[in-house]
């Protein structure tokens, strides 16, 4: 594979706040474990009562740049990947540079001099997790950066494009521009369903974007929440893999295939009109220190083996890998090399 970008993601980046706390503090703030929201008014004083916990880590976060991250990492070709969002002008900003760079990835942030770098506290209770993210910055993403010569010019260059369904309140006409691009020009558009509210309060977007959507990833909840919001009334998570993949193209070139993933139990795939069930690899209670970030990495894993033209049993057996690494480790993070064969 030539040394240049193959694969393309656009989301929030947002600086993870991450630390242990208890059930308490999750009632305190209305939060559910293994579930992600947007903040609220009442949620603003955790991020300074996060900071100041002794045992605070800060990471690169944000879901899309995560998997970016974590199929560079896997890929370990120096500017294979590039990310695409905005931050703004200070010290979290620099910080999330610095970390991207660190990681190998080509980022071209947009840069926002009024609005701070977003964050997202991660609340670790045992080995579950609940996120609750201050868009800030993130949310002030324009497609007037995408279109500028420089970083249009890494659209027409990249093959693959990924975007976590977090972005699409964000700049749908920043995924439109992709999208379309990806159905013109032969080229793999994917997206992720990311969370429950947003398959509820982004239905309508969802269904304009699915269309284009050559591979569409999420979990068992989000999936069962989308199947609701259409009024399928199914919970099988199979039977809804299928619908999904069944949903009319907007180009005929590739077929749609679906990735669902349950946490422990089997990643659900639908493709051709069968649905194949891949076994996870079982960590010991023990071994799990933080599953954040895990379903990011099983897609990272994934997107690192398909920009290779792998079959798919590879692109699932190397997410399986990826978020097995990822949630023994605090944070969406990774040793220096994978050892992935």
């Amino acid at each position: 594979m030539a040394h240049e970008v193959i694969l393309m993601g656009m989301g929030n980046p947002l600086l993870d706040i991450s630390a242990a706390v208890d059930e308490q503090y999750l009632q305190k703030y209305d939060l559910k474990s293994n579930d992600a929201i947007v903040a609220e008014e009442k949620h603003v004083p955790m991020y300074e009562e996060m900071a100041n916990n002794p045992n605070v880590e800060y990471t690169a976060g944000g879901a899309t740049q995560n998997s970016i991250r974590v199929a560079q990492w896997m890929l370990q070709i120096p500017g294979a990947t590039t990310y695409i969002g905005c931050i703004g002008k200070d010290k979290f900003g620099e910080e999330m540079k610095k970390n991207s760079k660190l990681a190998g990835v080509n980022v071209q942030y947009y840069e926002d001099e009024s609005t701070p770098t977003g964050t997202c506290a991660v609340c670790v209770v045992g080995d579950q997790r609940s996120l609750v993210a201050n868009l800030s910055a993130a949310n002030c993403y324009k497609s007037e950066h995408l279109k500028r010569p420089e970083n249009w010019a890494l659209v027409e260059k990249a093959k693959y494009f990924y975007i976590a369904g977090f972005f699409l309140p964000v700049s749908p006409d920043s995924i439109q521009l992709v999208s379309e691009h990806a159905a013109a020009h032969d080229k793999i558009f994917m997206m992720n369903l990311s969370a429950p509210y947003i398959c509820e309060f982004c239905k309508d977007a969802l269904e304009k974007f699915l269309p284009y959507m050559d591979f569409l990833f999420g979990n068992e909840t989000e999936a069962r929440t989308f199947s609701k919001v259409q009024g399928w009334e199914t919970e099988n998570v199979e039977e809804i893999a299928l619908r999904l993949s069944r949903w009319p193209k907007a180009s005929g070139t590739h077929k749609r295939i679906v990735v669902i993933t349950q946490g422990a139990d089997p990643v659900v795939v639908a493709e051709d009109g069968k649905v194949k069930k891949f076994p996870v690899i079982l960590l010991p209670k023990d071994k799990i220190v933080d599953t954040n970030g895990a379903g990011d990495a099983f897609v990272g894993g994934f997107l690192s083996q398909l920009v290779q033209e792998k079959s798919i049993e590879e692109c699932v057996r190397a997410g399986c890998y990826a978020a097995n690494v990822i949630v023994q480790r605090p944070g969406c993070t990774f040793p220096e090399k994978p050892d992935f064969n």
